[in-house]
């Protein structure tokens, strides 16, 4: 279970219904692990440990949290110490991987204050879990006491696994978004949801407005330079659900000012959009000005799109005769099915 900076939400989900899969097994507080530096972050160890064939278990952790850890080479025992137990791993490193065996020592003080704090007759393998994903007594105090004092272990093992913390809690709070529930937390640290991005898209004057709304901006990657940028294009009331569109359909500052180039000077969030839902780019608009169609309005480039009135059926239509054919002909002999087939069928029909 590795940290929630580095963890997609679906490998997430499969690691929850790895544990889920493997509690109908004995537990055995022993098994293998193996090991590697973390990829983008620096001093930071990738560790698997395996437990016979249905439970494995993954996280990174930071050099610093070890025990005796050395990773230059050869033989090496280490231990990485928790609230809710100590693991203790003996194998070799080489060239920064290693490997070996590992145990897992239980703490019984750590299961006594459980008890106090509600978790009464927690299971060897739940204490595992929460030592794999560090939670501590004080975080779940933390937790009850910003009012989340009914969650059971799963949910605990989930806090660590996403970080869920008092912290980001009260931080969450703090910036306008109070007596979240748990599923919301998670939600937010999944798709981070930070306090820091709150204050920071309140800056850039924009207002994330409900959790959900907040959700869907981070979601979709929604900046405050987006919104910056937007409103210097003349878009003065963009509003969250147009920016989450505009990312949607990748509506960006360049193809605003393209368009607007082209002499589609449009402010109109859903304008903009139908021309990228369309497909409506500034090459198709040059191509159709190229072929003699100098004023065309956004109303007759966005029926040319959905009418499927290409440049290539325009030369169709003047080879077959139409040499001066207006850009409303156009749309209603794509919509009643004329093209150059139809028209050569019915120049070779016999006459009566």
């Amino acid at each position: 279970m590795r940290r929630p900076s580095s963890l997609p939400p679906l490998v997430a989900a499969l690691l929850m219904a790895t544990v889920a899969s493997a509690d109908a097994a004995p537990f055995e507080p022993r098994g293998t692990w193996t090991a590697s530096p973390h990829r983008r972050q620096a001093h930071t160890l990738n560790l698997q440990l395996h437990q016979g064939t249905s439970h494995h278990m993954g996280f990174s952790e930071p050099l610093a949290s070890f025990k005796d850890l050395s990773t230059a080479g050869g033989p090496t025992t280490f231990t990485l110490p928790r609230e809710a137990g100590t693991f203790h791993f003996e194998g070799q490193f080489q060239d920064g991987q290693g490997a070996g065996h590992f145990r897992f020592d239980a703490s019984a003080a750590f299961a006594k204050t459980m008890a106090t704090l509600g978790y009464k007759d927690l299971t060897p393998r739940a204490q595992f879990q929460l030592a794999a994903t560090n939670v501590t007594s004080q975080r779940v105090q933390g937790l009850a006491a910003m009012g989340y004092k009914q969650l059971d272990v799963d949910d605990l093992i989930q806090a660590g696994i996403f970080d869920v913390t008092p912290e980001y809690a009260r931080a969450l709070a703090d910036a306008g978004y109070p007596q979240l529930t748990f599923k919301e937390l998670v939600q937010g640290r999944i798709h981070k949801a930070t306090p820091e991005r709150v204050k920071a898209l309140t800056a850039a004057g924009i207002k994330p407005g409900s959790w959900d709304e907040l959700i869907s901006m981070t979601i979709h990657g929604v900046t405050p330079d987006d919104a910056r940028e937007m409103r210097g294009l003349g878009f003065k009331d963009i509003s969250n659900e147009d920016l989450v569109a505009f990312r949607i359909h990748k509506v960006t500052p360049d193809f605003v000012k393209q368009l607007s180039e082209l002499g589609f000077k449009t402010t109109d969030a859903d304008d903009v959009v139908a021309f990228r839902i369309h497909g409506v780019t500034p090459d198709f608009v040059r191509q159709m000005r190229e072929l003699g169609f100098k004023d065309l309005t956004q109303e007759q480039v966005l029926a040319f799109r959905i009418h499927k009135v290409t440049p290539d059926f325009v030369k169709q239509m003047r080879e077959a005769g139409y040499p001066n054919i207006t850009a409303d002909e156009l749309v209603r002999m794509r919509i009643h099915g004329i093209d150059k087939v139809f028209i050569r069928s019915m120049s070779e029909k016999p006459k009566k």
